[in-house]
């Protein structure tokens, strides 16, 4: 099997294009099989948070699979804690640690700058980050759900500038997301796109369809092979610059995600008609109150 297509962030450290999330479906629930199912599959980048409540079964599919630990991209996120709270980072992450059954992380990710950004605590909060990744528990550090106004907070007295911002990606949030995904192309901040299948698996019948519908049938023609709708949402996103992260049960459905490496790309004219057919439809799935909706 021919390695992962991966992507050097701005520390130097080399994450694979493509991850398998914990989030969403196995919110709270046993990650172990479908994690080992993702590895044994070919996925090496794997995606986690306290808040998902699954670290542990996360950690169990890990050492199931049987992989080195220098072969796989481990990701984790810091939870949210209520208004007023004292947040000791480096405590939190090593409970992590300690479920993940890991010395350390690939990548750390703050999970919402809300409610540390209310309460003027973002900068402390990265600092903390800072002092982890100094420490080796993260190799890398990141946010997450990151508006403009949260980067530029963080920007203003960081010495580590973010490796990642891990947003909500997808046409039907493109118009919005834009200027936050320009600000880290700027500072060299790689965007890591969720809920990228959005068009297809949450608003079928969308303004997006028939878009994806044409360029789906033109690269089947092209490559001479199948070519699904997802796979043309997971080439709309890394031809933005991002990566994919993603969540299935089923293994025909990794296979189907590996498989847009093989997949040729979009044209400039076919990218700007899935940016014009997601531009009539605003629809944010996850983290609404942070944005404002």
């Amino acid at each position: 099997m021919a390695p992962p297509k991966t992507v050097t962030l701005n520390d130097g450290h080399v994450v694979p294009w493509l991850g398998f999330g914990t989030g969403t479906a196995l919110y709270n629930a046993d990650a172990e099989e479908l994690v080992r199912l993702a590895i044994e599959t070919g996925i090496t980048h794997l995606d986690g948070a306290q808040v998902y409540e699954n670290e542990d079964s996360l950690g169990a599919g890990i050492k199931a699979s049987g992989k080195p630990r220098s072969e796989l991209f481990i990701t984790t996120k810091l939870r949210p804690l209520p208004e007023g709270q004292v947040i000791d980072v480096k405590a939190l992450l090593k409970e992590s640690l300690t479920k993940l059954g890991l010395d350390y992380v690939d990548l750390f990710l703050i999970h919402s700058p809300s409610p540390a950004n209310k309460e003027g605590k973002l900068q402390d909060l990265w600092k903390q980050l800072e002092e982890v990744k100094t420490e080796g528990l993260a190799k890398s550090i990141g946010v997450s759900n990151f508006r403009v106004e949260d980067l530029q907070t963080v920007l203003e007295t960081a010495k580590v500038i973010p490796a990642v911002n891990q947003i909500e990606l997808h046409p039907y949030v493109w118009k919005a997301a834009q200027p936050i995904v320009d600000l880290g192309k700027k500072h060299g901040i790689l965007t890591a796109s969720y809920g990228g299948q959005t068009p297809v698996a949450r608003v079928p019948g969308g303004p997006v369809d028939p878009a994806l519908s044409t360029i789906r049938e033109r690269l089947e023609k092209t490559r001479g092979a199948p070519v699904s709708a997802g796979q043309v949402l997971s080439k709309w996103l890394l031809q933005k610059g991002a990566i994919v992260i993603t969540t299935t049960s089923k293994q025909s459905r990794i296979e189907e995600f590996i498989d847009t490496e093989k997949v040729p790309d979009l044209t400039e004219e076919e990218i700007q008609s899935i940016d014009e057919a997601g531009s009539k439809l605003h629809k944010r799935i996850f983290m609404r109150a942070v944005f404002g909706e």
